[in-house]
C-alpha cells in the first residue's frame, strides 16, 4: 500500500476510515508499513537502552563524569534543529526520503561516538546521532498519520511501543556484557547493522507519493530560531561545567536564548496551558521531563550508590521499558480507560509516583525492590500518557499538516527536556567530584516533584470546539 492510498483526498482505493476501528495494523493493506515502522522503533529502543546502560562506563573511561548529563542533553538539542527541517520536508516530499536521510545521519553519529577518543568527541557523535533521530521521529509520525485511519492509530502507537519490549528485555544485559568483555564502544559500532535491517524493512512498503509543490519547505527563519535554541542548550551545558570564567552568566544567557527562540518555534500559547494542542504539548513536556530526568540518573544511583553491576542496573531500566509498552497497550484497548483526559491524568500521576520510588535507588538500606517497582510504575504511566497524547496531537492536525503538527509535538519535547537536562547538569556538576550519589538523588527527587505539575495542563486537553 502507498501512503497516497490512505490519504483522505486520494482517489485511489483504500479501506473506509470507519473500518479501522476493528482492524489490525498488521493486516493488509497496512502490514508492510507497520513492519518498517516497527523496525525503526526497535532500532531506537536498542540504541537508547544500550546508551543508558553503558554511560557510567563511558564516563569513567573518557574521564567525563562531570559531562555525564551533557551526553543526554546534546542529542536532544541537535534534534531541535532536525525537527524544524524535517517536518516541512516530510509534508512536501513524503516520509520516504526523510527516513532514508535520517538513518544515514543517525548511523554516522553513532559510529563517531563509538570511536571517540575523548568525551568532547563522544558528545559530538551524540549531537550528530540526535539530529538523525529527530528526522526519523518526525517521518514516523507522518507515516502513522497518512497510512492509517484515525481509529487505528492508537493501536499503531501501541505496536511502536511494543518494539521496545525485546530490546528492553535483552538490550541492557547485552550492553553490559559487551561493555565488560570487549568494551562499550562495540555497542555503538553495532547499531549501524541494525540501521541497515530497519531500512530494509521500510523498503518493503511503498512510502512514495506525489510532491506537494504547494507545501512550503523549511523556513530559514525557523531554522535560525532552532539553531538559537540548540545553541542555548549547549551554552547551558558548557557553562554548567563551571570551567569557564563567568559561567553563571553563560548559563543564564543560554537558558534565555533557548526560551526566547523556542517559544517562537511553537504554536501560539504552547507554554501557557491553553486548551487543545497547547495543553497536549504542556502535558507531554512535564511528563517527559519527569521520566527522562529520572532515567538519566537512575543508573548512576544503582551503580555508585548500591554498587550494582552495569547488567543489574540495566535490568532495572528494563522494567520501565516493558511496562511502558504495557501502558500503551492498555491505553489503546482497555475500555475503562476510554476517557482520554482521565487516561492522561492517571498516566502522569503514575510517572510522578514512580519517580518518587526511584529516588531511593541509591540508598542501600532500602530494599532494591522499592526503586524497581517504582520504575515499573513510572514506565506504565508514561506508556499510557505518551501514546494518548500522540493520538490527540495528530487528531488536531489539519489535512496535509501532519508533519507540522508532529514536528511541533516532538520539538516541544526536545526543547523542554534538553533544557531541563542541561540545567540538571549544572546542578550535578557541583556534586560530581565529591558527592555524585547525593547530586543524582536530589535531581531524581526534583523530577518527581515536577511530575505533579502535569495534572494542571492535563485538565485542558479537550479543545472547546470539540465540547471540552
Amino acid at each position: 500500500m502507498t501512503l497516497a492510498d490512505a490519504r483522505p483526498d486520494s482517489g485511489s482505493p483504500r479501506p473506509p476510515r470507519s473500518s479501522g476501528s476493528s482492524g489490525s495494523p498488521w493486516a493488509r493493506p497496512y502490514g508492510a508499513v507497520t513492519a518498517g515502522a516497527f523496525g525503526l522503533s526497535f532500532l531506537f529502543a536498542f540504541e537508547a537502552l544500550a546508551v543508558a546502560t553503558v554511560m557510567p562506563a563511558v564516563a569513567r573511561e573518557l574521564d567525563g563524569l562531570a559531562l555525564y548529563p551533557v551526553a543526554f542533553a546534546a542529542p536532544l538539542a541537535a534534534a531541535v534543529v532536525a525537527l524544524v527541517v524535517a517536518g516541512p520536508l516530510a509534508d512536501r516530499h513524503g516520509p520516504s526520503p526523510v527516513l532514508h536521510g535520517g538513518l544515514v545521519v543517525f548511523a554516522a553519529g553513532v559510529v563517531l561516538a563509538g570511536v571517540a577518543w575523548s568525551m568532547p568527541v563522544f558528545l559530538l557523535g551524540r549531537l550528530v546521532h540526535g539530529a538523525g533521530g529527530g528526522v526519523i521521529g518526525v517521518a514516523l509520525y507522518v507515516v502513522v498519520a497518512e497510512a492509517y485511519p484515525a481509529a487505528l492509530r492508537p493501536r499503531v502507537f501501541a505496536v511502536l511501543t511494543a518494539a521496545w519490549v525485546l530490546p528492553a528485555v535483552v538490550g541492557p544485559g547485552i550492553a553490559a556484557v559487551v561493555a565488560d568483555t570487549v568494551g562499550w564502544r562495540w555497542m555503538f559500532l553495532a547499531v549501524p547493522v541494525l540501521a541497515v535491517g530497519a531500512l530494509a524493512l521500510v523498503r518493503q512498503a511503498d512510502l512514495s507519493r506525489p510532491r506537494r509543490e504547494d507545501s512550503p519547505g523549511p523556513e530559514p527563519r525557523r531554522v535560525l530560531l532552532a539553531l538559537g535554541a540548540a545553541l542555548g542548550v549547549v551554552a547551558v551545558s558548557v557553562g554548567g561545567q563551571r570551567g569557564v570564567v563567568g559561567w553563571p552568566l553563560l548559563v543564564a544567557a543560554g537558558l534565555a536564548l533557548s526560551v526566547v527562540t523556542g517559544a517562537r518555534l511553537l504554536p501560539r500559547g504552547a507554554w501557557t496551558g491553553g486548551r487543545g494542542l497547547p495543553a497536549v504539548l504542556g502535558t507531554r513536556a512535564v511528563v517527559g521531563v519527569t521520566f527522562h530526568l529520572a532515567e538519566v540518573y537512575l543508573p548512576l544511583l544503582l551503580t555508585l550508590g548500591r554498587g550494582l553491576s552495569l547488567a543489574a542496573a540495566g535490568a532495572v531500566l528494563t522494567t520501565g521499558a516493558v511496562t511502558w509498552c504495557l501502558g500503551a497497550v492498555l491505553a489503546s484497548r482497555w475500555r475503562r480507560l476510554a476517557d482520554e483526559e482521565q487516561r492522561v491524568r492517571l498516566g502522569a500521576g503514575l510517572v510522578a509516583l514512580g519517580a518518587g520510588g526511584a529516588v531511593l535507588a541509591g540508598a542501600s538500606a532500602v530494599p532494591l525492590a522499592v526503586p524497581v517497582v517504582g520504575w515499573a510504575v513510572a514506565g506504565l504511566g508514561i506508556g499510557m500518557a505518551y501514546s494518548t497524547l500522540s493520538v490527540l496531537a495528530l487528531a488536531s492536525a489539519a489535512d496535509g499538516e501532519a508533519g507540522a503538527t508532529s514536528s511541533a509535538l516532538q520539538l516541544n519535547d526536545h526543547l523542554v527536556i534538553s533544557a531541563v537536562l542541561a540545567l540538571g547538569g549544572v546542578a550535578f556538576a557541583g556534586f560530581a567530584d565529591g558527592a555524585p550519589v547525593l547530586g543524582a538523588t536530589l535531581l531524581v527527587a526534583a523530577a518527581a516533584a515536577v511530575g505533579l505539575l502535569a495534572q494542571v495542563p492535563a485538565r485542558r486537553l479537550r479543545d472547546p470546539g470539540a465540547g471540552g
